[in-house]
């Protein structure tokens, strides 16, 4: 099968040739464009006819979803995954609906990155050989796309042990007032540069959010909750 001709939208430059870089690490894929606003977008879907879309959803002319069910309208052969640090449910179900094929947050690991895009080859591989399917191929081809990708541990970053993630998560849950760095370490066993790393990893997936608190000096703290 030829490479798989990806078309990057996104409005940031640098966060698009992250995106770029990233998908040619993949074998089988090729990244025939990129694209900074929805306008320009257009026209080159048009020239380019990519394979796969990567979309961003927040632009200067416009919103993303919205390119989302163009591409629906007009070219019904070319898939799209979302890209965005857009974390709305109503934002998920629209990309849903529009038949995005995944849905990645902001900021970008590259594992599970590279998950989503081995799915997809290993789906248009499959679909590329056949001309009639049984029921069994079809539950086959959807969950080969559709599959849940590894355990989350597979996908956390260097420097963040998941045995310690967890123990942090356990003791988060109790503190209904919020958390410092400082508190957690001592609590944890742990130097106050080490526990926030973790915090911050954990506000950077949505699993707790941050807060500056002033104490009785008028010193602010970040204060984490879950």
């Amino acid at each position: 099968m030829q490479n798989i001709q990806v078309f990057i939208v996104e409005d940031d430059l640098k966060i698009a040739e992250i995106n770029r870089r990233f998908t040619e690490k993949i074998s089988g894929y090729e990244v025939c464009g990129i694209s900074t606003n929805l306008s320009e977008a257009k026209e080159m879907i048009d020239i380019l006819k990519p394979d796969l879309i990567l979309l961003d959803i927040y632009f200067a002319d416009g919103n993303g979803i919205d390119l989302l069910w163009f591409i629906r309208q007009k070219y019904r052969n070319t898939d799209v995954i979302m890209i965005t640090a857009a974390k709305e449910v109503e934002r998920v179900q629209s990309a849903i609906r529009g038949g995005a094929v995944d849905y990645i947050i902001k900021p970008i690991i590259f594992q599970r990155f590279q998950q989503t895009l081995e799915k997809y080859k290993n789906y248009k591989e499959q679909i590329s050989t056949m001309s009639h399917v049984d029921q069994q191929q079809v539950d086959h081809l959807f969950d080969t796309v559709h599959k849940q990708t590894q355990p989350s541990e597979y996908l956390i970053p260097k420097g963040i042990d998941p045995i310690t993630l967890d123990k942090i998560k356990n003791h988060i849950k109790h503190e209904v007032n919020g958390i410092t760095a400082e508190q957690l370490g001592k609590k944890i066993g742990v130097s106050r540069t080490t526990s926030r790393r973790y915090l911050e990893y954990m506000v950077s997936m949505g699993d707790v959010r941050a807060e500056l608190t002033y104490g009785s000096v008028g010193r602010p703290e970040r204060r984490y909750f879950l």
